[in-house]
């Protein structure tokens, strides 16, 4: 059979669905709104919220802990009329929770993107190099405040219920809101240091053990440096580790309540602080810009 001989048919060689696409013609929200949703998806990623059920456990855990902690606060206070542990010493009390908090969250919210390796598809948007790192880091900051800082309002509404006139209410709301403030400083200076660590390591438990070792593995360098027989040297001892550097800003800004006395270097435990914080920040910034070169 020659070409010639073939049958010809009328059907047409190919067909053009149409499936429906249309072009957008509606409102361009822009780099604002883009960061908002990034900001709201990271904090609802820090407590596992649309995740699954494993991914809430860990986070979960920890806030039903400091829950019950403040709430068998509560307790105490109104069996015996007084606080057994003051507003400020919260934070400070559970301050390994937060270390944990914050070494479960931080590979969550950047270990997982680098390791999935879809980082480009965030950047190929109009989404700057320094705006995930800050946002990540916000929702970092803002988790865990949010799970020390609620149970801390907690306890300061039951005691406001507790107390009698207005003047004691006016009083337990003077010690609330430095205390308040305290946990702020834990959040931030945690949430750098944690989010840093993370950025840096792919794999969620090694990241986790990283941040967890960043934390602690500072504390033989605060013991040996505390029992030099020098004032001096004790008082400063605080400035080696980044828990007792906090330990050490809340005696000196917030008048907490505890084993830390940095008299009279207060001051510069609040500028190391601060120091750390921004030398954190923008190292965080200089590892996100060397993952976009790659």
């Amino acid at each position: 059979m020659t070409t010639l001989d073939v049958p010809q048919t009328d059907r047409p060689a190919g067909v053009i669905h149409d499936i429906g696409y249309q072009r957008y013609d509606g409102p361009r929200l822009g780099r604002r709104h883009l960061l908002g949703g990034l900001y709201l998806h990271s904090l609802r990623t820090a407590f596992g919220l649309g995740r699954t059920f494993k991914a809430k456990i860990f986070p979960w855990l920890i806030v039903g802990v400091v829950g019950v902690v403040a709430a068998v606060l509560i307790a105490v206070r109104a069996q015996i009329g007084e606080a057994p542990l003051d507003y400020a010493e919260f934070p400070e009390a559970l301050s390994v929770l937060i270390i944990f908090f914050c070494a479960i969250v931080a590979p969550e919210l950047v270990s997982r993107d680098l390791h999935s390796g879809v980082l480009p598809l965030y950047f190929a948007r109009p989404l700057h190099r320094s705006d995930y790192a800050l946002v990540k880091l916000a929702a970092l900051i803002s988790a865990t405040f949010l799970t020390v800082g609620v149970p801390l309002t907690v306890m300061f509404a039951g005691a406001a219920f507790m107390v009698d006139g207005i003047g004691a209410v006016w009083d337990e709301l003077g010690d609330f809101l430095p205390a308040l403030g305290y946990v702020a400083v834990h959040a931030v200076v945690y949430s750098v240091l944690a989010l840093l660590v993370a950025s840096l390591v792919r794999r969620r438990a090694v990241a986790a053990g990283a941040i967890v070792g960043a934390f602690l593995l500072t504390t033989p360098v605060v013991v040996v440096l505390s029992v030099l027989p020098y004032e001096a040297a004790t008082q400063l001892a605080w400035l080696a580790s980044p828990v007792t550097l906090v330990g050490g800003i809340g005696d000196w800004a917030f008048e907490a309540s505890s084993d830390f006395d940095v008299d009279p270097y207060g001051p510069l435990y609040g500028l190391v602080g601060v120091a750390m914080v921004v030398a954190g920040t923008l190292l965080l910034l200089a590892r996100y810009r060397k993952v976009a070169a790659k």
